[in-house]
């Protein structure tokens, strides 16, 4: 009988630990399954705040602040920074929730002078710079692999500050990729329960930091989407702009007619051309080149377009209209930008051609040589680009010329995207190929002279991807027979 009771204890002994163990692990079971469905929860929670916030398109650094504040809050850490990728393959801190601890020992110095501890940080953080590679938050930029640290104390990559609040006890440093490419690195230190993270901790981190890297990643593109959507609005202003100051009609005149063809390779363009009614049934035709392409080039152009206008009217010597528009234009240009141009009046009455050329291509004069032989003959005159030598200089140089312009002749501007055009093979169409063409056009209108040249360049480009503003205006002294 006493071995059957001492055998029923045992066993009851036996079956309450059993009984005792599995509830223990049951507990364990549930324990670890309120754990991931919380960390489902926070990475969930994570993730409609970045949504929520990028459908309010908040600024950089409310998002970031909103990144370290919902890793803290998700982790329970007291303090979690984010170090961005900048110029150099280099990083720096761009933003800080609680007291965290800087990469690099601080001096006794920075100490004493730091009004509060926040304002220490926060000075160092945005002026310490750390190389690929250097400290725990290099390595893991570098090897782009997170690093999970259970006991900081004694990890020869963290520096540890004589400071007690800035003291590391565990730390969770990741990467921000997006799409194999470092935006960052996401460093959380500290559980608020004297703890250490844990791989659970960690891979909450990791989720959170790859949501973090698309929301900045996508927050990138929606800035340079506004960007481009502002830039495509200054470029249609500017557009506009110009197509109000260049001329879609010219002077009515029994002795002339004037046509202009003009293709910019962007949406706005330096170049422009002009044609203006003078005193005496004169008549001014003039075509620019300013340096530079886009916004800048347009408003200078706007401003040469309206000085040239002003300045023709006041004077007849187009020499002296140049010295008066460099003088203007000198003072609104930067060094770096000049203005190419060639400004010539007509004189029916006088069968005369008066020009002044700042530094422009040569333009041609189409007509007879004294052995009746048609030359399309470059039409040379001394004078240095607008903006380019000081005034006395360009006064000094500048000149005008003057030709004979008989009825039956023509004449021709253009600007350097007519001549510098290449092809596949990278040559150029040249004066030479533009002189021979405008040549065998002598009995052409302007307006076919300038459709047949243009035609020459886009065979002769091909599929070449040179692409340049071209501008043409072409002048022809109507026959006797046509008058």
């Amino acid at each position: 009988m006493l071995p059957f009771i001492i055998g029923l204890l045992a066993g009851l002994c036996l079956s309450f630990f059993l009984f005792l163990l599995s509830r223990k692990e049951l507990k364990q079971v549930e324990e670890s399954r309120l754990r991931v469905d919380q960390e489902k929860r926070i990475a969930v929670n994570f993730m409609h705040n970045m949504a929520l916030a990028m459908s309010r398109e908040p600024s950089r650094k409310d998002l970031l602040s909103r990144i370290n504040h919902a890793v803290i809050t998700g982790t329970g850490a007291l303090c979690c920074c984010i170090f961005e990728k900048v110029e150099g393959d280099r990083l720096k801190g761009v933003a800080v929730e609680g007291l965290f601890p800087p990469q690099r020992p601080l001096s006794q110095k920075a100490l004493e002078q730091a009004l509060t501890r926040s304002q220490m940080l926060e000075q160092i953080l945005r002026s310490e710079e750390i190389q690929m590679g250097e400290g725990i938050i290099g390595e893991v930029a570098q090897t782009r692999k997170g690093v999970l640290i259970p006991v900081a104390e004694n990890d020869p990559r963290i520096v540890q500050h004589k400071d007690p609040s800035l003291a590391v006890r565990s730390m969770i440093v990741t990467p921000l990729l997006f799409d194999d490419r470092l935006l960052g690195v996401l460093a959380v230190a500290n559980p608020d329960d004297d703890r250490s993270f844990s791989t659970m901790d960690e891979a909450l981190v990791i989720s959170m930091a790859e949501q973090a890297a698309l929301a900045l990643h996508n927050l990138d593109n929606l800035n340079d989407r506004i960007e481009k959507q502002k830039l495509d609005l200054d470029l249609t202003l500017a557009r506009d702009v110009q197509s109000l100051l260049l001329p879609t009609s010219f002077p009515d005149s029994t002795e002339l007619e004037i046509h202009a063809l003009y293709t910019p390779a962007q949406k706005v363009s330096g170049d422009f051309y002009d044609v203006i009614t003078l005193p005496e049934d004169r008549v001014g035709v003039a075509i620019a080149d300013v340096s530079g392409k886009g916004i800048p080039a347009s408003l200078l152009m706007a401003i040469c377009h309206t000085s040239l206008r002003h300045y023709a009217q006041a004077y007849e010597s187009p020499a002296e209209v140049l010295r008066k528009l460099n003088a203007v234009m000198s003072a609104e240009m930067r060094k770096d930008m000049f203005i190419t141009l060639v400004y010539a009046v007509i004189d029916p009455a006088a069968n005369t051609l008066t020009l002044a050329r700042a530094g422009h291509e040569l333009p041609l004069h189409l007509h007879r040589t004294s052995n009746g032989e048609f030359i399309a003959e470059p039409v040379g005159s001394e004078g240095m680009a607008l903006g380019m030598v000081p005034c006395d200089i360009f006064d000094e140089v500048i000149q005008d010329v003057t030709i004979p312009f008989a009825a039956g002749e023509s004449f021709l501007l253009y600007t350097d995207g007519v001549t510098e055009t290449t092809n596949l093979d990278d040559e150029e169409y040249s004066s030479k190929r533009l002189r021979n063409l405008f040549k065998s056009l002598r009995e052409e209108r302007p307006e076919r002279v300038n459709q047949e040249i243009f035609e020459s360049l886009e065979h002769f480009k091909g599929d070449s991807q040179h692409i340049d503003d071209i501008t043409l205006v072409a002048v022809r002294r109507k026959s006797q027979q046509s008058t």
